[in-house]
Protein backbone atom coordinates (compact mmCIF):
# COMPACT_ATOMS: atom_id res chain seq x y z
CA UNK A 1 0.00 0.00 0.00
CA UNK A 2 1.33 3.19 -0.68
CA UNK A 3 -0.03 6.25 1.41
CA UNK A 4 -1.16 9.31 -0.07
CA UNK A 5 -1.41 12.95 1.64
CA UNK A 6 -3.98 12.58 3.39
CA UNK A 7 -2.99 9.32 5.46
CA UNK A 8 -2.40 10.59 9.31
CA UNK A 9 0.50 8.49 9.90
CA UNK A 10 2.40 10.78 7.81
CA UNK A 11 4.96 13.60 9.20
CA UNK A 12 4.94 16.89 7.96
CA UNK A 13 7.76 16.69 5.81
CA UNK A 14 6.61 13.13 4.59
CA UNK A 15 3.23 14.72 3.37
CA UNK A 16 4.62 16.44 0.22
CA UNK A 17 6.41 13.61 -0.96
CA UNK A 18 3.44 11.32 -0.62
CA UNK A 19 1.22 13.72 -2.56
CA UNK A 20 3.70 13.69 -5.31
CA UNK A 21 3.90 9.73 -5.54
CA UNK A 22 0.30 10.29 -5.56
CA UNK A 23 -0.18 12.14 -8.16
CA UNK A 24 2.40 10.11 -9.93
CA UNK A 25 -0.11 7.25 -9.62
CA UNK A 26 -2.51 8.87 -11.19
CA UNK A 27 -0.95 10.02 -13.94
CA UNK A 28 0.41 6.56 -14.34
CA UNK A 29 -3.26 5.59 -14.07
CA UNK A 30 -4.26 7.68 -16.76
CA UNK A 31 -2.03 6.41 -19.02
CA UNK A 32 -3.09 2.43 -18.40
CA UNK A 33 -6.67 3.71 -19.35
CA UNK A 34 -5.79 5.06 -22.76
CA UNK A 35 -3.76 1.90 -23.15
CA UNK A 36 -6.89 -0.18 -22.10
CA UNK A 37 -9.16 1.86 -24.74
CA UNK A 38 -6.99 1.42 -26.89
CA UNK A 39 -6.87 -2.66 -26.61
CA UNK A 40 -10.72 -2.23 -26.41
CA UNK A 41 -11.25 -1.07 -29.47
CA UNK A 42 -8.83 -3.74 -31.27
CA UNK A 43 -10.63 -6.64 -29.38
CA UNK A 44 -13.90 -5.49 -29.73
CA UNK A 45 -12.64 -5.02 -33.71
CA UNK A 46 -11.67 -8.61 -34.17
CA UNK A 47 -14.36 -10.03 -32.28
CA UNK A 48 -17.18 -8.28 -34.60
CA UNK A 49 -15.09 -8.10 -37.89
CA UNK A 50 -12.61 -10.91 -37.53
CA UNK A 51 -14.89 -13.68 -35.65
CA UNK A 52 -18.21 -12.17 -37.08
CA UNK A 53 -19.57 -12.55 -33.67
CA UNK A 54 -22.52 -9.93 -33.70
CA UNK A 55 -21.76 -7.42 -31.16
CA UNK A 56 -23.97 -4.33 -30.08
CA UNK A 57 -21.49 -1.82 -31.29
CA UNK A 58 -23.71 1.51 -30.38
CA UNK A 59 -24.01 0.54 -26.74
CA UNK A 60 -20.27 -0.55 -26.70
CA UNK A 61 -18.98 2.36 -28.03
CA UNK A 62 -21.47 5.10 -25.75
CA UNK A 63 -19.57 3.10 -23.13
CA UNK A 64 -16.32 3.85 -24.34
CA UNK A 65 -17.41 7.78 -24.92
CA UNK A 66 -18.25 7.52 -20.57
CA UNK A 67 -14.44 5.91 -20.53
CA UNK A 68 -12.74 8.20 -22.33
CA UNK A 69 -14.89 11.41 -20.97
CA UNK A 70 -13.57 9.62 -17.21
CA UNK A 71 -10.10 9.77 -18.64
CA UNK A 72 -10.41 13.23 -19.54
CA UNK A 73 -12.15 14.52 -16.07
CA UNK A 74 -8.61 12.79 -14.38
CA UNK A 75 -6.32 14.44 -16.89
CA UNK A 76 -7.93 17.75 -16.04
CA UNK A 77 -7.81 17.00 -12.03
CA UNK A 78 -4.00 16.50 -12.73
CA UNK A 79 -3.88 20.11 -13.14
CA UNK A 80 -5.33 21.09 -9.94
CA UNK A 81 -2.90 21.47 -6.96
CA UNK A 82 -4.65 19.99 -4.32
CA UNK A 83 -3.13 16.87 -3.37
CA UNK A 84 -4.52 13.31 -4.72
CA UNK A 85 -6.27 11.05 -1.68
CA UNK A 86 -6.90 7.42 -1.00
CA UNK A 87 -10.21 7.99 -1.38
CA UNK A 88 -10.18 9.55 -5.46
CA UNK A 89 -7.86 6.67 -6.38
CA UNK A 90 -10.86 4.29 -4.94
CA UNK A 91 -13.27 6.23 -6.82
CA UNK A 92 -11.26 6.10 -9.94
CA UNK A 93 -10.55 2.39 -9.50
CA UNK A 94 -14.10 1.59 -8.94
CA UNK A 95 -15.09 3.73 -12.06
CA UNK A 96 -12.74 1.25 -14.04
CA UNK A 97 -14.38 -1.69 -12.93
CA UNK A 98 -17.88 -0.49 -13.72
CA UNK A 99 -16.86 0.69 -17.13
CA UNK A 100 -15.25 -2.84 -17.64
CA UNK A 101 -18.43 -4.53 -15.88
CA UNK A 102 -20.89 -2.64 -18.34
CA UNK A 103 -18.06 -4.00 -21.86
CA UNK A 104 -19.00 -7.42 -20.43
CA UNK A 105 -22.38 -7.41 -20.15
CA UNK A 106 -22.77 -6.26 -23.60
CA UNK A 107 -20.29 -8.91 -24.29
CA UNK A 108 -21.59 -12.51 -22.64
CA UNK A 109 -21.16 -11.40 -18.96
CA UNK A 110 -19.54 -14.35 -17.10
CA UNK A 111 -18.63 -16.63 -19.85
CA UNK A 112 -16.42 -13.45 -21.34
CA UNK A 113 -12.75 -14.58 -20.81
CA UNK A 114 -12.15 -11.03 -20.03
CA UNK A 115 -13.63 -11.20 -16.54
CA UNK A 116 -10.09 -12.10 -15.17
CA UNK A 117 -9.58 -7.95 -15.92
CA UNK A 118 -11.16 -7.60 -12.14
CA UNK A 119 -8.46 -9.43 -10.92
CA UNK A 120 -6.13 -6.43 -12.47
CA UNK A 121 -8.45 -3.94 -10.72
CA UNK A 122 -8.24 -5.21 -7.58
CA UNK A 123 -4.27 -5.61 -7.24
CA UNK A 124 -3.65 -2.22 -8.73
CA UNK A 125 -5.77 -1.05 -5.58
CA UNK A 126 -3.86 -3.66 -2.78
CA UNK A 127 -0.81 -1.38 -4.30
CA UNK A 128 -2.04 2.13 -5.00
CA UNK A 129 -5.08 1.76 -1.44
CA UNK A 130 -5.08 2.18 1.62
CA UNK A 131 -6.45 -1.41 3.67
CA UNK A 132 -10.14 -0.17 3.76
CA UNK A 133 -10.45 1.02 0.46
CA UNK A 134 -8.47 -2.43 -1.46
CA UNK A 135 -11.38 -4.54 0.85
CA UNK A 136 -13.68 -2.40 -0.81
CA UNK A 137 -12.51 -2.35 -4.21
CA UNK A 138 -12.78 -6.54 -3.58
CA UNK A 139 -15.84 -5.75 -2.42
CA UNK A 140 -16.70 -3.41 -5.95
CA UNK A 141 -14.71 -6.61 -8.12
CA UNK A 142 -17.14 -9.08 -6.55
CA UNK A 143 -20.48 -7.44 -6.74
CA UNK A 144 -19.85 -6.55 -10.56
CA UNK A 145 -19.15 -10.28 -11.16
CA UNK A 146 -21.98 -11.76 -9.53
CA UNK A 147 -23.95 -9.15 -10.70
CA UNK A 148 -23.05 -10.08 -14.83
CA UNK A 149 -24.11 -13.87 -13.50
CA UNK A 150 -27.44 -12.53 -13.09
CA UNK A 151 -27.99 -9.87 -15.97
CA UNK A 152 -25.95 -10.05 -19.10
CA UNK A 153 -26.57 -10.28 -23.18
CA UNK A 154 -25.56 -13.47 -24.07
CA UNK A 155 -23.25 -13.44 -27.45
CA UNK A 156 -24.57 -14.37 -30.56
CA UNK A 157 -22.13 -16.64 -32.69
CA UNK A 158 -22.03 -17.22 -36.35
CA UNK A 159 -23.47 -20.24 -37.77
CA UNK A 160 -20.48 -22.61 -38.87
CA UNK A 161 -17.96 -20.32 -36.99
CA UNK A 162 -16.19 -21.74 -33.88
CA UNK A 163 -17.96 -22.69 -30.53
CA UNK A 164 -18.32 -20.76 -27.70
CA UNK A 165 -15.70 -22.69 -25.09
CA UNK A 166 -13.06 -22.23 -28.43
CA UNK A 167 -13.56 -18.94 -27.96
CA UNK A 168 -13.31 -18.70 -24.45
CA UNK A 169 -9.96 -20.47 -24.49
CA UNK A 170 -8.72 -17.96 -27.35
CA UNK A 171 -9.84 -15.15 -24.89
CA UNK A 172 -8.47 -16.60 -21.92
CA UNK A 173 -5.05 -16.80 -23.35
CA UNK A 174 -5.44 -13.19 -24.73
CA UNK A 175 -6.73 -11.70 -21.34
CA UNK A 176 -4.03 -13.56 -19.32
CA UNK A 177 -1.51 -11.75 -21.36
CA UNK A 178 -2.83 -8.28 -20.96
CA UNK A 179 -3.14 -8.31 -17.83
CA UNK A 180 0.77 -9.88 -17.27
CA UNK A 181 1.96 -7.19 -19.30
CA UNK A 182 -0.17 -4.03 -17.70
CA UNK A 183 0.61 -5.40 -14.40
CA UNK A 184 4.59 -5.40 -15.56
CA UNK A 185 4.08 -2.28 -17.07
CA UNK A 186 2.36 -0.32 -14.36
CA UNK A 187 4.06 -2.06 -11.65
CA UNK A 188 7.32 -1.36 -12.55
CA UNK A 189 6.51 2.58 -12.55
CA UNK A 190 5.25 2.26 -9.47
CA UNK A 191 7.98 1.02 -8.00
CA UNK A 192 10.18 3.67 -9.75
CA UNK A 193 7.83 5.77 -8.08
CA UNK A 194 8.62 4.76 -4.60
CA UNK A 195 12.36 4.41 -5.13
CA UNK A 196 12.27 8.09 -5.98
CA UNK A 197 9.71 8.76 -3.01
CA UNK A 198 12.48 6.75 -0.49
CA UNK A 199 15.48 8.69 -1.88
CA UNK A 200 13.80 11.70 -1.14
CA UNK A 201 12.95 10.83 2.08
CA UNK A 202 16.67 9.62 3.27
CA UNK A 203 17.94 12.80 1.96
CA UNK A 204 15.27 14.74 3.93
CA UNK A 205 16.29 12.72 6.95
CA UNK A 206 20.27 13.01 5.84
CA UNK A 207 19.15 16.83 5.87
CA UNK A 208 17.71 16.84 9.41
CA UNK A 209 20.31 14.62 11.00
CA UNK A 210 23.07 17.72 9.52
CA UNK A 211 21.04 20.22 11.08
CA UNK A 212 20.26 18.70 14.18
CA UNK A 213 24.65 17.91 14.44
CA UNK A 214 24.70 21.93 13.61
CA UNK A 215 22.28 22.96 16.38
CA UNK A 216 24.40 20.81 18.98
CA UNK A 217 27.45 22.25 17.84
CA UNK A 218 25.74 25.60 18.13
CA UNK A 219 25.40 25.04 21.69
CA UNK A 220 28.56 23.54 22.52
CA UNK A 221 30.22 26.54 20.51
CA UNK A 222 28.24 28.92 22.36
CA UNK A 223 28.63 27.36 25.87
CA UNK A 224 32.45 27.35 25.34
CA UNK A 225 31.93 31.09 24.11
CA UNK A 226 30.72 32.03 27.79
CA UNK A 227 32.82 29.54 29.56
CA UNK A 228 36.22 31.27 28.04
CA UNK A 229 34.84 34.72 28.65
CA UNK A 230 36.67 34.98 32.30
CA UNK A 231 39.41 33.48 31.48
CA UNK A 232 40.50 35.63 28.94
CA UNK A 233 39.40 38.37 30.31
CA UNK A 234 41.97 37.40 33.42
CA UNK A 235 44.76 37.10 30.95
CA UNK A 236 44.02 40.39 29.51
CA UNK A 237 44.11 42.06 33.31
CA UNK A 238 47.26 40.12 34.11
CA UNK A 239 48.81 41.26 30.74
CA UNK A 240 48.02 44.86 31.44
CA UNK A 241 49.95 44.66 34.61
CA UNK A 242 52.69 42.64 33.59
CA UNK A 243 53.33 45.38 30.80
CA UNK A 244 53.00 48.09 32.86
CA UNK A 245 55.85 46.36 35.82
CA UNK A 246 59.22 48.45 35.28
CA UNK A 247 60.95 45.38 35.53
CA UNK A 248 59.42 43.62 32.73
CA UNK A 249 58.82 47.15 30.58
CA UNK A 250 63.08 47.76 30.40
CA UNK A 251 63.24 44.22 28.80
CA UNK A 252 62.61 45.36 25.44
CA UNK A 253 61.94 42.01 23.89
CA UNK A 254 60.25 40.51 26.76
CA UNK A 255 58.27 43.52 26.64
CA UNK A 256 57.41 43.01 22.51
CA UNK A 257 55.94 39.06 23.05
CA UNK A 258 53.75 40.67 26.13
CA UNK A 259 52.17 42.84 23.59
CA UNK A 260 52.13 39.81 21.06
CA UNK A 261 50.55 38.18 24.03
CA UNK A 262 47.98 40.51 24.37
CA UNK A 263 47.11 40.89 20.55
CA UNK A 264 46.41 37.10 20.25
CA UNK A 265 44.57 37.32 23.51
CA UNK A 266 42.19 40.54 21.89
CA UNK A 267 41.62 38.31 18.92
CA UNK A 268 40.67 35.20 20.78
CA UNK A 269 38.15 37.76 22.84
CA UNK A 270 37.15 38.76 19.13
CA UNK A 271 36.37 35.03 17.86
CA UNK A 272 34.78 34.58 20.96
CA UNK A 273 32.13 37.88 21.00
CA UNK A 274 31.75 36.73 17.25
CA UNK A 275 30.38 33.34 18.22
CA UNK A 276 28.40 34.90 21.06
CA UNK A 277 26.45 36.93 18.34
CA UNK A 278 26.08 34.41 15.57
CA UNK A 279 25.62 31.35 17.47
CA UNK A 280 22.84 29.23 15.82
CA UNK A 281 22.02 31.65 13.39
CA UNK A 282 23.34 31.56 9.27
CA UNK A 283 23.40 35.55 9.63
CA UNK A 284 24.67 37.91 12.59
CA UNK A 285 21.89 40.06 13.71
CA UNK A 286 24.63 43.04 13.46
CA UNK A 287 25.67 42.27 10.41
CA UNK A 288 26.58 45.26 8.56
CA UNK A 289 25.97 46.46 4.65
CA UNK A 290 29.09 46.62 2.14
CA UNK A 291 29.32 46.57 -1.71
CA UNK A 292 29.49 42.69 -2.91
CA UNK A 293 33.42 43.45 -4.98
CA UNK A 294 34.64 45.28 -1.22
CA UNK A 295 32.87 42.21 0.71
CA UNK A 296 34.47 39.36 -0.63
CA UNK A 297 38.10 41.32 -1.34
CA UNK A 298 37.72 42.58 2.21
CA UNK A 299 37.29 38.78 3.03
CA UNK A 300 40.13 37.94 1.29
CA UNK A 301 42.47 40.22 2.55
CA UNK A 302 41.34 39.74 6.46
CA UNK A 303 42.02 35.91 5.05
CA UNK A 304 45.53 36.57 4.01
CA UNK A 305 46.80 38.64 6.45
CA UNK A 306 46.24 36.36 9.21
CA UNK A 307 47.58 33.52 7.24
CA UNK A 308 50.27 35.09 5.64
CA UNK A 309 50.15 33.01 2.32
CA UNK A 310 52.33 34.75 -0.08
CA UNK A 311 51.19 32.47 -3.26
CA UNK A 312 47.61 33.43 -2.33
CA UNK A 313 45.50 35.41 -5.14
CA UNK A 314 42.25 36.76 -5.66
CA UNK A 315 40.46 37.11 -8.89
CA UNK A 316 37.49 39.56 -8.81
CA UNK A 317 35.61 38.62 -11.99
CA UNK A 318 31.99 40.29 -10.42
CA UNK A 319 30.46 42.57 -13.79
CA UNK A 320 28.39 44.53 -10.98
CA UNK A 321 28.90 45.69 -7.51
CA UNK A 322 25.64 45.63 -5.54
CA UNK A 323 25.07 46.66 -1.57
CA UNK A 324 25.01 43.46 0.38
CA UNK A 325 24.84 42.27 3.46
CA UNK A 326 27.98 41.67 4.54
CA UNK A 327 27.46 38.16 6.11
CA UNK A 328 29.18 36.46 8.72
CA UNK A 329 28.82 32.59 8.20
CA UNK A 330 29.43 33.13 4.49
CA UNK A 331 32.63 35.43 5.32
CA UNK A 332 33.16 31.81 7.97
CA UNK A 333 32.65 29.54 5.29
CA UNK A 334 34.84 31.16 2.46
CA UNK A 335 37.43 31.67 5.27
CA UNK A 336 37.09 27.69 5.95
CA UNK A 337 37.70 26.75 2.32
CA UNK A 338 40.86 29.42 2.44
CA UNK A 339 42.54 27.30 5.28
CA UNK A 340 41.13 23.62 3.86
CA UNK A 341 42.99 24.88 0.46
CA UNK A 342 46.08 26.52 1.93
CA UNK A 343 46.58 23.07 4.07
CA UNK A 344 46.14 20.59 1.07
CA UNK A 345 48.32 23.00 -0.90
CA UNK A 346 51.19 25.40 0.90
CA UNK A 347 52.40 26.32 -2.69
CA UNK A 348 49.14 27.66 -4.15
CA UNK A 349 45.79 29.12 -3.48
CA UNK A 350 43.76 30.76 -5.59
CA UNK A 351 40.34 32.72 -4.84
CA UNK A 352 37.89 33.96 -8.02
CA UNK A 353 34.36 35.11 -7.64
CA UNK A 354 31.86 35.80 -10.76
CA UNK A 355 28.22 37.44 -10.87
CA UNK A 356 26.20 36.28 -13.89
CA UNK A 357 22.51 37.55 -13.23
CA UNK A 358 21.36 36.86 -9.87
CA UNK A 359 23.73 33.56 -9.39
CA UNK A 360 27.23 34.50 -7.12
CA UNK A 361 29.85 31.95 -7.74
CA UNK A 362 32.61 31.58 -5.97
CA UNK A 363 35.49 29.12 -6.39
CA UNK A 364 38.57 28.14 -4.06
CA UNK A 365 41.26 26.38 -6.07
CA UNK A 366 44.19 24.78 -4.93
CA UNK A 367 47.47 22.86 -6.50
CA UNK A 368 47.49 20.25 -3.93
CA UNK A 369 47.07 16.73 -4.59
CA UNK A 370 43.32 17.08 -4.71
CA UNK A 371 40.14 15.37 -3.22
CA UNK A 372 39.79 11.77 -2.57
CA UNK A 373 36.76 9.78 -4.25
CA UNK A 374 35.07 9.33 -0.88
CA UNK A 375 35.23 12.97 -0.31
CA UNK A 376 34.12 13.92 -3.72
CA UNK A 377 31.24 11.17 -3.52
CA UNK A 378 30.03 12.03 0.55
CA UNK A 379 30.94 16.08 0.11
CA UNK A 380 29.61 17.72 3.10
CA UNK A 381 28.90 14.95 5.66
CA UNK A 382 30.67 15.64 8.63
CA UNK A 383 33.54 13.94 9.64
CA UNK A 384 35.18 13.58 6.78
CA UNK A 385 39.13 14.36 6.46
CA UNK A 386 42.21 13.48 5.22
CA UNK A 387 44.02 14.62 7.91
CA UNK A 388 43.74 12.80 10.76
CA UNK A 389 42.58 14.49 13.33
CA UNK A 390 40.21 13.00 15.82
CA UNK A 391 36.79 15.32 14.98
CA UNK A 392 38.28 16.76 12.18
CA UNK A 393 36.48 17.12 8.71
CA UNK A 394 33.71 19.74 9.72
CA UNK A 395 34.82 22.89 7.62
CA UNK A 396 33.30 21.09 4.56
CA UNK A 397 30.44 20.39 6.65
CA UNK A 398 29.74 23.33 8.02
CA UNK A 399 30.47 25.16 4.58
CA UNK A 400 27.58 22.97 2.60
CA UNK A 401 24.97 23.40 4.98
CA UNK A 402 25.78 27.46 5.58
CA UNK A 403 25.49 27.77 1.78
CA UNK A 404 22.24 25.59 1.49
CA UNK A 405 20.75 27.66 4.08
CA UNK A 406 21.46 30.56 1.88
CA UNK A 407 19.84 28.68 -0.59
CA UNK A 408 23.15 27.71 -2.57
CA UNK A 409 25.03 24.53 -3.15
CA UNK A 410 28.02 23.59 -2.73
CA UNK A 411 30.22 21.31 -5.44
CA UNK A 412 33.74 20.13 -4.91
CA UNK A 413 35.93 18.56 -8.59
CA UNK A 414 39.41 17.37 -8.86
CA UNK A 415 41.06 19.85 -12.22
CA UNK A 416 42.84 18.42 -15.01
CA UNK A 417 45.85 20.37 -14.52
CA UNK A 418 45.83 19.48 -10.71
CA UNK A 419 44.56 20.58 -7.79
CA UNK A 420 41.26 20.53 -6.30
CA UNK A 421 38.12 23.23 -6.48
CA UNK A 422 34.96 24.36 -4.50
CA UNK A 423 32.47 26.06 -5.90
CA UNK A 424 29.75 28.01 -3.97
CA UNK A 425 26.76 28.78 -6.30
CA UNK A 426 23.91 31.01 -4.52
CA UNK A 427 21.92 33.51 -5.55
CA UNK A 428 22.32 37.09 -4.82
CA UNK A 429 18.66 37.12 -3.38
CA UNK A 430 20.40 35.81 0.00
CA UNK A 431 22.75 38.51 0.25
CA UNK A 432 20.18 41.48 -0.26
CA UNK A 433 19.92 43.84 2.28
CA UNK A 434 16.25 43.61 2.00
CA UNK A 435 15.86 39.78 2.39
CA UNK A 436 15.19 38.99 6.19
CA UNK A 437 17.39 38.13 8.25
Amino acid sequence: MIPTADDPRLTRDQAPLAAATARKNLLQLVQLRWIAVLGQIVTIGVVEFGLKVDLPLAAMGLVLAVFVAGNTVSVMRLRWPNPVTNRELFVTLSFDALVLTALLYLSGGPTNPFTSLYLLQVILGAVLLEAWAVWGMVGVAMLCFLGLTAAYRPLVLPPGGPDLFTLYIAGAIVGFGLDAVLLVIFISRINANLRLRDARLAALRQRAAEEDHIVRMGLLASGAAHELGTPLATLDVILGDWRRMPKLARDKELAQEIEDMRSEVARCKQIVTGVLLSAGEARAENAGAASLKSYLAGVFEEWRDRRGPAVAGYEDGLAADPLVVADSALKQAITNLLDNALDASPDGVWMRSRLDGDQLTIRVQDAGPGFPTEILTGLGKPYQSTKGKAGGGLGLFLVVNVVRKLGGRVSARNRDTGGAEVTLSLPLSALSIEAPA
